[in-house]
């Protein structure tokens, strides 16, 4: 099958079900009418569920002898205040759910502290409930507050999963922290996780003499689930007791899915039943936004001084139906997104950074392929030795719309995206048009992404993809990447991921193929990793990410990791060895990697590790480290030692992780001592989190250190409003830079943007040179239908 036939396929079948997808919804009932009490009334299942018949009222949970759980949802007669009190009478006359089991320290073990759980209803919000007893309340880990802050897993909290679509793949998830901060996001397969789907929902947390509440209200608008009025939903609630370092769950997880369970085990989640959902509305929301700036850049030519802009744009929402949803953005803005952080690059290969544009990152998962997290894969996953996301080709990484390669803006006039679910398949298009961009040369260009997955057996998939850009990166011709792909799972923690992909690129024809192989085995005493995987040296996705071309890699990692049983201190101890080969498409040898890895988990949180690596590395051509420092061409062998101790989270004031690495280095030395993740936290409002790394190298004929030192700085000012101010100096670039940004959702959905951007040249005479600098001030409003 040739390439025009594949994508032929792969419209065809698109159209095909978006308009099934219509023709189902068209059939579907009313809107279910008045609240009333009918809690008490018996349940009324529309297909058979995996566990226990549903509980007779009054009782909201019934539990079987596998542990499985099928719990009720209780309409409401009138909407819930939602301000964290818990004082409504309903508390009183509807039963809760209760009996949390560990999945660590202690599998299946009762938890240590009582947690309690309602699940309401109305005619359009769902509402969920917790009560968090503590017996220690003074001692609870509660210093975050900002809005999908990475260390809010790190405080005690309160998080909750629903499989709307009962399909026990995939979920979005809701977590809030002890004093207000909150998370939410979507899981797909049960393995990629995308933190910033930011839904419209309202909580409210609260104190007691024994604990903390917490009381939430998502609108049915915000969620996408089966056609109908009757919903059965997979549901699961996770508390963690980070001051203990307990993690339970409402149904039992297995300890080998660690702090990860709550997103991997949706397929083991208990049964929601009852639920009666709105289902003959066209869920319509539209969000225009105005901005304005000002902007000096002393980089181009002519140079820009205080120029004052102003635009507008907006972005729209429609449901088509409960389960498709198609979503269009005019002359989109991303002027508000945090800044990258610096990295410093020591190998001869292109860094990986992270997408942070919501338009992109919603439903980001729908384009995962291979079992790679497409837009948000994790550049340093994947075990000890590397053995994840870090080599592994990337078929559509959003970076590559909207962005050059220097990370400069490059206009968007508008785009479109339809993503959703049809029975057993997931699909999802994306349409992006940009504008010329006179800064980097760039041409008007249009993005087009195509996903197609079909679900098989009980936790496995097979599925299509495409994309393609009008026009390549040399300007000549258009580029096209076109694969298959499937990801089996099997019991609990054996993974198989394999996928083919082809390119076509215009001067670059023959060896544009990719394929890879893997095997993962996660279990909680051993895993095995073992991996074949091919890049051809004209194997080009201009929409993607290939970090490592013209390559034939063979990896193989094992790791025992048991819990000793009798420790007071020691929760549980790793070791891990790997081997990595890497050779060209003519068969030289390019990269041959052993190592291994000795790790100690204590009790209180804390981590320590020690580390060895022995590599062999061929350079084709000359590397540049640093202006002054260049490795020639031929084979090195060079090895080194890493330890680190990573400062538990539960220490409140101050937490982080520092290393420290020696060893060769190509013909010399290296020398790297860092503190990462570090974060010192002042009562809940403000945080500082510092980061710095330093790097002496020391080559036969050159030497130099290379610093990147940078703060990030939290005043948290309620959970709807914060400052962040991220500041940043890269020696080697000689670039200190600052993004300081002002977030305010004075309503449900809608926000107020501040935002300073400056960038100063070190290495010019004198006091440090203006680079750039931009002011800008965005705002937006929902509006729902």
């Amino acid at each position: 099958m040739n390439r025009t036939a594949v994508w032929l396929l792969v419209s065809v079948t698109l159209v095909s079900i978006a308009l099934l997808a219509h023709t189902v919804e068209a059939g579907q009932g009313a809107v279910p009418g008045a609240a009333s009490a009918a809690s008490t009334a018996p349940v009324n299942l529309p297909f058979p569920i995996s566990g226990p018949p549903p509980p007779e009222p009054p009782s909201v949970i019934a539990r079987d002898a596998s542990g499985r759980a099928t719990v009720r949802a209780v309409r409401l007669t009138s909407p819930l205040q939602i301000d964290g009190k818990l004082d409504e009478p309903v508390y009183e006359t509807a039963a809760s759910m209760s009996d949390f089991i560990q999945n660590d320290p202690i599998e299946n073990a009762p938890a240590t502290e009582k947690t309690e759980v309602w699940v309401f209803f109305d005619n359009d919000n769902v509402y969920v409930v917790g009560r968090c007893w503590e017996t220690r309340p003074e001692r609870m880990v509660a210093n975050e507050m900002q809005r999908d802050s990475r260390n809010i897993p790190q405080n005690e909290g309160f998080a909750f999963a629903f499989d709307t679509f009962y399909d026990r793949r995939n979920s979005v998830f809701f977590e809030i922290t002890a004093v207000g901060g909150r998370m939410d996001g979507q899981v797909t397969n049960e393995s990629s996780v995308n933190m910033s789907w930011n839904p419209v929902w309202q909580f409210a947390v609260g104190r007691f003499e024994h604990g903390w509440t917490v009381e939430t209200k998502i609108p049915f608008k915000s969620l996408r689930y089966r056609p109908g009025t009757s919903q059965i939903w997979g549901f699961n609630v996770r508390r963690r007791n980070q001051w203990k370092n307990e993690v339970s769950n409402l149904v039992p997880i297995p300890a080998s899915f660690g702090n990860a369970g709550h997103f991997r085990a949706i397929s083991l989640a208990a049964t929601l039943v009852g639920l009666e959902a709105p289902s003959g509305s066209k869920n319509l929301e539209i969000k225009p936004f105005a901005i304005s700036g000002v902007t000096t850049d002393n980089a181009v030519r002519p140079r820009i001084s205080n120029d004052a802009t102003a635009d507008w744009g907006a972005d729209l929402k429609y449901g088509i139906t409960q389960n498709v949803t198609a979503d269009f953005t005019y002359r989109t803005d991303f002027a508000q997104v945090e800044a990258d952080e610096q990295q410093v690059n020591l190998t001869r290969f292109s860094l990986f950074f992270p997408e942070k544009r919501d338009f992109f990152l919603e439903n980001q998962g729908t384009y995962e392929f291979g079992g790679v997290g497409g837009i948000v894969a994790n550049s340093s996953a994947g075990g000890a030795g590397g053995g994840g996301t870090v080599n592994v080709p990337v078929l559509f990484y959003s970076r590559r719309i909207g962005l050059d390669q220097m990370g400069n803006a490059v206009p968007i006039t508008a785009g479109g995206r339809l993503t959703g679910r049809v029975g057993r398949f997931s699909l999802g298009v994306l349409n992006i048009q940009s504008e010329e961009a006179l800064r980097s040369g760039a041409a008007a260009t249009n993005f087009t992404v195509a996903r197609l997955r079909r679900d098989i057996l009980r936790k496995s998939s097979v599925g299509l993809a495409f994309a393609n850009r009008s026009i390549s990166e040399s300007g000549v011709g258009s580029n096209l990447a076109t694969g298959f792909d499937g990801v089996f799972r099997f019991y609990d923690n054996l993974t198989l991921n394999a996928f083919w992909a082809e390119t076509q690129s215009a001067g670059r024809p023959g060896d544009d193929t990719s394929y890879r192989s893997q095997l993962d085995y996660a279990g909680d005493r051993y895993g095995i990793q073992a991996e074949r995987m091919m890049v051809g040296a004209n194997f080009n996705p201009e929409i993607g990410y290939v970090r490592h071309p013209d390559m034939l890699r063979t990896f193989g990692q094992f790791r025992f990791s048991p819990r000793p049983r009798r420790s007071k201190t020691v929760r549980k101890l790793y070791w891990t060895g790997w081997v990595d080969y890497i050779e060209n498409g003519s068969g030289r040898v390019d990269t041959r990697q052993q190592g291994g890895e000795f790790a100690i988990d204590f009790h209180n949180g804390d981590r320590y590790n020690l580390r060895y690596t022995n590599t062999y590395e061929f350079l084709p051509v000359p590397l540049q480290l640093a202006p002054a420092a260049t490795v020639g061409t031929g084979g090195y062998q060079y090895a080194s030692v890493q330890t680190g101790f990573n400062f538990s989270p539960v220490r409140q004031l101050a937490s982080g992780n520092v290393a420290l690495e020696y060893g060769t280095f190509y013909d010399g030395h290296k020398t790297t001592v860092s503190l990462s993740q570090g974060r010192v936290a002042l009562p809940p409002h403000v945080s500082v989190e510092p980061t710095y790394s330093i790097n002496r190298v020391e080559l036969a004929h050159s030497a130099f250190t290379a610093h990147l030192v940078g703060s990030r700085v939290n005043v948290n000012l309620t959970p709807l409003m914060f400052a962040t101010a991220l500041l940043q100096y890269n020696s080697t670039a000689g670039a200190v830079s600052m993004n300081i940004r002002f977030r305010w959702e004075y309503q449900p959905g809608s926000e107020l943007f501040v935002v300073l951007n400056e960038q100063l040249d070190t290495l010019a005479g004198g006091f440090p040179a203006l680079t750039n600098r931009a002011f800008v001030v965005k705002v937006n409003r929902l509006f729902r239908f």
